[in-house]
């Protein structure tokens, strides 16, 4: 798991200057999400948020079918994603556990992700929408939701 150095998510240009998954791993995840959802590349998703216990850091967006999932990652296997991000933070937080959560707000909202403590579209330094968006058309989404399918169904990737 990937740590970000002290102040990189205070500072518009430094976390800008992120690569994209990073960027989208650490903090602008709601708008890789909220930008699949927009214009989806597949049907059949929606997005779900990991809301860690107690005021812990580890909240995460991604969009799932119920079965694969989607985030900065690719695709995957739903309970994968969930078991590689609740292994890691409990690395770095002993104890450390959360609740899922599916999303009933609009994620490119700036006023509803404020409200949950989150970054709206118009507070990063350039257009997180648009660079979510030429992220996701990088992708051969059927290709990739297959793999993570035959790894579902126990087969090889």
């Amino acid at each position: 798991m990937y740590v970000l150095k002290p102040g990189i998510k205070r500072d518009p240009e430094r976390r800008w200057k992120l690569p994209d998954r990073i960027f989208f791993g650490h903090g602008a995840c709601a708008m890789l999400a909220g930008a699949y959802l927009a214009e989806p590349p597949l049907s059949g998703f929606r997005a779900e948020r990991i809301v860690p216990d107690g005021g812990d850091p580890g909240n995460h967006i991604y969009v799932t079918d119920g079965d694969i999932a989607f985030d900065y990652h690719g695709y995957s296997v739903r309970g994968r994603l969930l078991d590689h991000h609740r292994k890691g933070w409990s690395r770095l937080h002993p104890g450390w556990d959360c609740a899922i959560e599916t999303i009933d707000f609009d994620l490119l909202s700036t006023a509803e992700l404020n409200r949950r403590k989150m970054l709206g579209p118009d507070q990063y330094l350039r257009d997180p929408v648009a660079r979510a968006r030429r992220f996701i058309d990088r992708i051969d989404h059927a290709a990739a939701a297959d793999r993570a399918v035959r790894l579902l169904a126990g087969g090889p990737a």
